[in-house]
């Protein structure tokens, strides 16, 4: 079973770094702030939290797990939250381009 879960635990690991390094090469390539975060909060997210299974099925210890679990629960509380500032902001200081968004709720001044 260890053999197993260390098997599993290196290709989260692999996953997770090749999301995470996705994220970051769309950080830097696209071009316009919404592209840019949707690289930024998406890819991220999921890398982190295959990261984090992948350490978790390495380590197997109760005490480690439960950090860890600590750990993926403030990503996903944390990142949505830090992605809808960047969006707003960038919406405030006319970084958007307007003409690009579906629908523009924050057009009445919201």
């Amino acid at each position: 079973m260890g053999v197993v879960a260390d098997w599993l635990g290196a290709g989260c690991l692999v996953a997770g770094g090749l999301l995470s390094l996705a994220a970051g090469i769309g950080v830097l390539r696209f071009p316009d702030v919404l592209d840019r975060m949707h690289a930024a909060t998406k890819p991220q997210v999921l890398g982190v939290l295959l990261l984090l299974a992948g350490v978790a099925l390495r380590l197997r210890t109760p005490d480690d797990v439960g950090m860890i679990m600590l750990v993926a629960v403030f990503q996903l509380a944390t990142a949505p939250v830090a992605a809808q500032m960047v969006g707003r902001a960038a919406y405030r200081s006319g970084r958007v381009d307007r003409s690009l968004l579906d629908a523009d709720e924050l057009a009445d001044g919201g």
